[in-house]
């Protein structure tokens, strides 16, 4: 006997909305777990492509492995070497720059004090003081361990990950009793995942290295930390591109002048828009199949419930909850409504022309018995 059938359609609804509120809830509180492990299964993602070609042209798997293991950490130790060094030579530069700020702060002040906003000239500095800066600055560096030790952590889950890789999908098939349609779909979710995070990686390397070639050409100090906040960020959709000029312009106002922060601003929003918004679009195409709307309410709702892993993997992360929304007659609606724009009529999962789209683009599935 179905125990649902007792219940009233709004009472289901709101079963489930508790339900559903359940489980944010417990997600929440276990956040600090479940953000490296997050991070893990989307980076083993990305390499598992890699690990399958070097499979195919009989690298042992035992080599594969710590080829990819011996990158991943030389990676992040360069990025943590760089940005600690640049980091620390900014906490030194911030009392070199106090009375620059100060001036800036007070100028900035008086003048929205004569376009008629009270007050300014006693709050302007106040925000601008530089121990508000020392205070972002510092914790980064007291925590550089803690953030060290997250990083073996999820570099530890992305091999264990990738060992598991072969077998995961047999044992999901045995364990959820996936048809046809269901392989299909997980499969699709899973190239769309690498190719978008694949090509958000090279369009961030792009942007941050123009932007690095621009602060360098300016005179603007500490460019290698700018270019990498831009390479991150670039990962962030609708604001990531916005708060990355927000740094180094206000820098280029405090080291050099006014004039030269425009040319950071026009700078900035010149690259963004040439990678972000011509070049991207055209090599990446639709995307993941997610509405703008869709992705700004992705980062809210990711970003409070994971952090910065929640913002960095927000598209990722919302393509298959669309995914799996879809699976469902009951849930279908949902996954229509947080879609792209419908010009004609959407296609079934089990249309062939999606299982051909996997088939031709996916890599080729390796012999089971050459993983051994």
């Amino acid at each position: 006997m179905n125990i649902s059938s007792g219940f009233s359609p709004p009472a289901r609804g709101l079963v489930l909305a508790g339900a559903l509120a359940l489980v944010i809830g417990l997600m929440k509180l276990a956040a600090p777990l479940l953000s490296p492990i997050l991070l893990a299964i989307f980076i083993a993602i990305v390499a598992t492509p890699i690990l399958a070609w070097m499979r195919r042209k009989r690298v042992p798997r035992w080599a594969a492995l710590l080829l990819i293991a011996f990158v991943l950490l030389d990676v992040g130790s360069l990025l943590a070497l760089v940005a600690t060094g640049a980091l620390e030579g900014f906490r030194d530069s911030i009392p070199t720059y106090q009375e620059r700020f100060m001036l800036v702060a007070q100028q900035l002040g008086g003048w929205l004090e004569r376009v008629g906003v009270e007050g300014s000239t006693q709050a302007i500095p106040d925000l601008m003081a530089p121990n508000k800066l020392m205070g972002v600055v510092r914790p980064l560096l007291s925590n550089a361990s803690g953030i060290l030790a997250s990083g073996l952590l999820v570099l530890l889950a992305v091999i264990f990950i990738l060992l598991e890789a072969p077998s995961l999908p047999a044992k999901l098939k045995a364990a959820f009793d996936i048809d046809k349609a269901g392989e299909a779909r997980i499969r699709r979710l899973l190239f769309s995942i690498n190719r978008y995070m694949r090509i958000k990686a090279m369009t961030s390397l792009a942007t941050a290295l123009c932007a690095w070639a621009l602060l360098w050409l300016l005179g603007i100090d500490f460019a290698p930390l700018w270019a990498m906040l831009a390479f991150f960020l670039n990962f962030v959709p609708v604001v990531g591109n916005i708060v990355m000029m927000i740094p180094p312009t206000l820098l280029a106002v405090v080291q050099v002048g006014p004039g030269t922060a425009v040319v950071v601003a026009a700078g900035y929003l010149a690259i963004n828009t040439a990678i972000g918004n011509v070049i991207e679009p055209r090599i990446m195409g639709k995307g993941l199949g997610i509405s703008t709307l869709a992705v700004f309410l992705a980062l809210l709702f990711w970003g409070w419930l994971f952090g910065a892993v929640g913002m960095f993997l927000a598209v990722p992360l919302t393509a298959a909850v669309i995914i799996a929304l879809d699976a469902s007659p009951d849930t279908r609606p949902i996954a229509i409504l947080l879609g792209p724009e419908i010009k004609k009529a959407p296609p079934t999962v089990n249309a062939p022309v999606i299982d051909a789209v996997v088939e031709d683009e996916l890599p080729e599935r390796t012999d089971p018995a050459a993983e051994g």
